[in-house]
This record gives structure tokens, sequence and C-alpha cells, in this order.
């Protein structure tokens, strides 16, 4: 089951089940199927271009299913074409059918016109008349018109380029320069011939995209810019229209992003004036968009100000009225807000940070828990804040879904715990580890013992590791229970998770330990971790393991060169083997430019400590992968045979990040390889 869609009026919501669209009546507690989602991308026209990347289609999946604010039809994306889809009657209307496909479509709020984006440029189409208006007509190859360049939703998680002011009269929009970004040269080697398929990816240092809002109106005619300053060296992360449609809310980061200012533009004349300024001695971590309140007189806002992410609530002159939740735990999100009655709603790690639970708070500070189960707990909340969808899990508990009352009065369940897996295999319990740290530092693992286990034998343990910010690994939560550490458990290895200091749910200042020196302190904690496995009595020491994708294949290749008296033998999986081969946004954030720290960057890259090589070490990597390069592999590699270092090597023809081809090809390689470097007996 998808994230719900719900209706304008919160009383019932959409969803897929595969390809199948299902409609929920929350009143009768009863669903029913619309349309399959395959049949109508069947009639769409578009022809997807030769040169695809994953990032290319992720604005298209935000936006597949959109309600109409008369809650009678639905806009459906399918296969690059949108469809007007009618939800009592049955049946759908093609709104478009060229060649080109129409990206991240928007319908309007009044619900009268569709924007989207064709090529480069921004489109408005009448729906009862079909006509279309081209907003923009400069877009090009390095001019994106309401499009996004690669590294700001990667690493700003911005997910769309454009925005309806809420009378429904204009449309505010980024237009991206991105000439000045380097062209990574990416080239499909499948095809005879091989396909080049150049990408823009600024690296540490390198300029990023020249950006500009402006505003133009729904009915064509020249584009108002806003005057945001020189953005050249500044990041526009966050954007929210006022409620009377005369401005726009504007957060926007400087390069190095340890200073966010909010300011309003004026949506008429393109003057801007500051709010409020926020600055942070590491960095400040970008949250969700302003919410205005009473008619955009006041706004609330999320802060890490004290070492915790907490909501503020402003008045729209910049003072603040009152701080609304406060502790030394997270807000994690925002729900939703439910003006009217004065409450608002959001999912904190109050209870634990291994725990996502829901909270409401009145607008006077006054809070109160709603979710019971300890667990993690993931809201949909309808528009109105009525009701919500609740997705819960946790160690012990498959996913449940359950439908509740804004005061968290449980209606019906959706879905019950699908526990099939767990009857028909022996699954191996996973157990949350507490570790004190030398320091004091209370650190969290999952453990999952062997098949069989005896305390009284020696096993050999594989240490699963990410490290970094911004990602939390070690949670009360479900676990895929078919995955293959349940595969190396089973075989006899001890499999073990630990969240050292940078990585997120513990706060701000927990986080920022590795500011300007990835690497150092992860290892350091994971150092920890290996510490009290050993102190348990039935870790073999000499055949510890270690393998991490991504930043947790950095981390494995910084420990195996970096504490080969600890880690015997290391699996790294799409590394970043130097940080000034890493994007802009994401390792400036962490590392600063490399101008300005650059003894920094030479200690945590792996290429410069490539020598340091004494245990066997295999690299896995995508040839394509649109995000840790695969120049990243390339470069260790050649450090390593300069070096006189024998290593393994697996390459895969992906073209993402992730193994969406030879998933089941690389678990077999990863047990392979520690069979072969760990022998898994259990002798005493």
């Amino acid at each position: 089951m998808s994230q719900p869609v719900w209706s304008p009026n919160g009383k019932r919501f959409v969803y897929t089940e595969g390809s199948k669209l299902l409609l929920y009546d929350v009143a009768s507690r009863t669903k029913r199927d619309l349309v399959s989602l395959d049949a109508v991308a069947a009639a769409a026209t578009a022809v997807p271009p030769a040169a695809r990347f994953a990032f290319e289609d992720r604005d298209v999946e935000e936006r597949k299913i959109q309600w109409l604010p008369s809650g009678k039809e639905l806009l459906l994306s399918a296969g690059g074409d949108l469809f007007l889809f009618r939800v009592e009657v049955g049946g759908w209307t093609q709104l478009t059918a060229t060649p080109e496909a129409e990206r991240d479509p928007k319908v309007s709020p009044d619900g009268s016109r569709i924007s989207f984006r064709r090529g480069h440029d921004l489109y408005v189409m009448e729906i009862a008349s079909r006509k279309t208006t081209r907003l923009t007509d400069d877009g090009s190859p390095t001019r994106l018109n309401a499009e996004l360049d690669w590294v700001y939703p990667e690493e700003l998680d911005l997910p769309t380029a454009s925005w309806w002011s809420p009378d429904s009269k204009s449309i505010a929009y980024l237009q991206f320069d991105v000439s000045r970004e380097p062209l990574y040269p990416q080239v499909d080697l499948t095809h005879l011939p091989a396909v080049f398929e150049p990408e823009r990816f600024p690296k540490a240092g390198d300029p990023n995209a020249d950006v500009l809002l402006g505003v133009v109106a729904v009915t064509g005619g020249r584009t108002r810019w806003m005057n945001l300053g020189e953005t050249r060296d500044a990041l526009l992360a966050r954007f929210a229209w006022l409620p009377d449609s005369s401005g726009i809310a504007v957060e926007r980061l400087n390069r190095i992003q340890n200073r966010l200012d909010l300011v309003i533009a004026d949506a008429r004349t393109g003057d801007t004036r500051s709010v409020l300024r926020e600055t942070d001695p590491y960095w400040i971590n970008v949250h969700g968009d302003p919410r205005f309140l009473k008619e955009g007189k006041e706004f609330l806002w999320e802060s890490e100000r004290d070492g915790f992410n907490h909501l503020y609530r402003y008045s729209i002159n910049g003072s603040q009225i009152a701080q609304l939740t406060r502790g030394d735990w997270e807000v994690a999100s925002v729900a939703g807000v439910d003006e009217a009655a004065g409450r608002l709603y959001y999912l904190s790690t109050q209870a634990s940070p291994l725990e996502r639970q829901l909270y409401s708070v009145s607008l006077d500070g006054v809070r109160r828990r709603l979710t019971a189960s300890a667990g993690t707990h993931s809201i949909s909340m309808s528009p109105n804040c009525e009701t919500y969808l609740d997705t819960f899990s946790s160690l012990t508990t498959p996913v449940r879904r359950s439908l509740h009352r804004g005061d968290g009065t449980e209606l019906a369940v959706l879905n019950e715990p699908d526990r099939r897996v767990l009857d028909e295999y022996d699954v191996l319990a996973a157990e949350i580890v507490q570790v004190k740290a030398s320091d004091g530092a209370l650190l969290f693992g999952r453990l999952i013992r062997p098949a069989g286990f005896d305390p009284h034998r020696k096993y050999p343990a594989i240490v699963e590791v990410y490290g970094g910010p911004d990602v939390q690994r070690v949670e009360n939560r479900w676990y895929d229970a078919l995955s293959v550490e349940q595969v190396l458990a089973r075989r006899g290895y001890v499999v073990w998770s630990m969240d050292g200091r940078g990585s997120s749910g513990r706060g701000h200042t927990w986080e920022s330990a590795v500011f300007r020196n990835l690497g150092a302190k992860e290892l350091e904690d994971q150092r920890e971790g290996v510490r009290h496995l050993l102190s348990l009595g039935f870790v073999d020491a000499a055949r510890v393991g270690i393998h991490g994708w991504s930043y947790g294949g950095f981390m494995t290749l910084y420990s195996v060169l970096h504490a080969p008296d600890v880690f015997a033998c290391g699996v790294a999986g799409a590394p970043v083997t130097d940080w000034r081969n890493y994007d802009t946004i994401y390792t400036e954030r962490y590392m600063g430019l490399p101008s300005d720290n650059a003894e920094a960057y030479d200690n945590s890259s792996a290429v410069g400590a490539a020598a340091q090589l004494k245990r066997p070490l295999l690299i896995v990597h995508n040839i394509e992968d649109d995000n840790v390069l695969f120049q990243n592999t390339l470069r260790m590699a050649e450090a390593l045979e300069r070096a006189d270092k024998q290593f393994e090597l697996m390459v895969y023809p992906n073209k993402s990040h992730h193994l969406a081809l030879g998933r089941d090809h690389f678990d077999r390689l990863l047990v392979d390889f520690f069979d072969r470097n760990l022998p898994p007996n259990t002798e005493p």
C-alpha cells in the first residue's frame, strides 16, 4: 500500500497497490478499485528519451496522483501524459498526447488549470478548453525553467521548482543556469555503440547553478524576477506563498550553510525584506516550509538553535511569539496544522531516540501524546486534521496500518501485520543493545545472534555501517525479514550495526561531532561498538568484518585502512573515496570548502591512504552511478595498484546509486567474500 492521497475535504483518500488505484471512504470504512494505472499509461503517447537517469524521473513520481478541489476528479500522470479521471462514474479523459513528457504537473488551487513542464519550459493548460499557454520560451539544456538541477533535490530535499499562488493567478518558479556546473562524462557502455550521457555534477569547490526566482501570470507575459541579491554563492532552499498571494517567503542559505535568512519577496515588485536570520557554528539543517497562520500574520518555524529541532511561533515581522516544543529530544516532522482548533501535530523522539511518536500541541504550548505503541509511527494526516493514517512497526511487529480520529481514537485497521514470513521462515530476532562509550556517551546498536547460538563459542562478526550525518540505522521498527543479514546470521555470523555520533535522531549537537573531519569520530565510535561486542564474550576478535554502501562504503574504506587491528576485511559499496569528488551542497555543509579545510580533506581521503591497506578488500560500484560517481572507485583502484596492494572489484551496469539490477548477485558476492575471509565456523 502506497502513501494515501487525501481528498480536499479529508473524507476519503486514494492509494495504490501495485498498479491498482483504490479509493477508501472514511465514514463507511470501505474501499473500492478505481482503475489500473498501467491501463492508463498504455494510452500515453510520450516517447521516453534514450538517455535516462533515475533522478530525471523523480519529480514525476512526486505527483502521479492529485485531487481536483471539487473532490470529484483526479489528475493522473502516467506514461508521460496527463489524464483526468472521474472518481464517481469511472473513465478518464486524456489531456495531453505529445511525444515529449509533461513533467511535475500541478492542479491550480481553484481547479481550473494545470501547470507542467515540457522540455525545459513551463506551461499551463485550461482544463475546460484544453488551451495551453507556454509561460517561458528560453529553456535549454543549460537554462532550466521550473526544473531542478541534480544537486538541489538530492541534498536540499527540494521536490519541485514551481508553486501556484493561492489565488491561482500566478506561478512562482525557479530558473537554473547550470552552464557553470561541470559536466561529468557518463557513458552507457551496455549499448553498441556506446551512448554518451553527460551529467551536470558540481563537486566540492565547483560553481553551483545560478538560481533565480520569478513570478509569471498564468495568462502569460513577462516574468517578474525577485530581488534576492547575489545567489551565485547562496542556496535557495524553501519557498512558500503568503496566503493573500502578495508575496513569497524564501529561505536563503549561504554556501557553507551556517547562515539562513528568511526573506519575503513582493510578487508585484520583486522587492524583498528580511524577516529573521538563523546562524550556527556548525551548519543549519533545513526543515519544512514556513507554515502561515492567521491569514499570513503569523507563521510556524523549525529551528535547532538549542541543539534539538523544535517548533516556534513567529509574527510576520520576525518577532518570536512562543516556543511550542522544548527538551532534549527533537521534532522529526510536522504532520498537520489545524488552525481552527489551534493545534498542530508532529512526530518526535521525545519517548526515545529509537522511536517516532505522534503528538499534538496547542498554539500556546500544551502537548499531548496521541500514539501509544512503542515503535515507529509514520503519519499521513487529512487536510482538516480530523483523521489520520498511522503506519506503525517495531522490531517485533511487522507493518500495521490503522485509521484514527485526530484525538488518537482508532477507527479502523486497514492492514494487520503480515506475519506470513515469520510463520514460514525461522527469522532470527534482532535486539537493541546499549553501548556506553569511553567518554560516557550512550550509543545504540542492533544485534542479531547467529543461528543455534551458543554463548560459549566464538563467532565471526560483520559490522554493517553507514555512519554519516542525516541517517539513522538503529531504530525500533520492522526490518526486512528476508534480507542478506538473515542469511549471514544463519551461516554463523554475528550481525551488528551501530549509530555513532554524526547520525540523526539525537539532535544537532550530537550530529555536529563530525564537523569538518568526516571519518575520524565515526570510526572512533565504531571501535567502541566492536569493543562492546568483544566484551560479550562470543565474538572472535580476529574475525570482524565490515561493509556498507555510499557513506557506509566510505566508512568501510576508512575503517579498513585506519583500523586494521579491528577489522579483518571489508566490502565497500559505492564509496566516496575523496570528498573533493562528491557534490557541493552535501560536502561543503559538513567539510567546508576544500580551499579552507584542505588538511581535513586530505586526512579523510581513502585515495591518499591507499598504501595503508593490509586487509582483504572488495569494492563494488555501479559504473553509471549518478550520485557517488564511479570515478571515486576508479581513482581508488589506481591508488591501490600504484601502492601494489591487492584488492577485489565488482562493477555493475546500473545508472543509479543503488542496485536496481544485480541485487541478488551482490548478496551472493557479499556472502562469498566473508565466507572466504572470515570462515564462519562456530568452534569454541
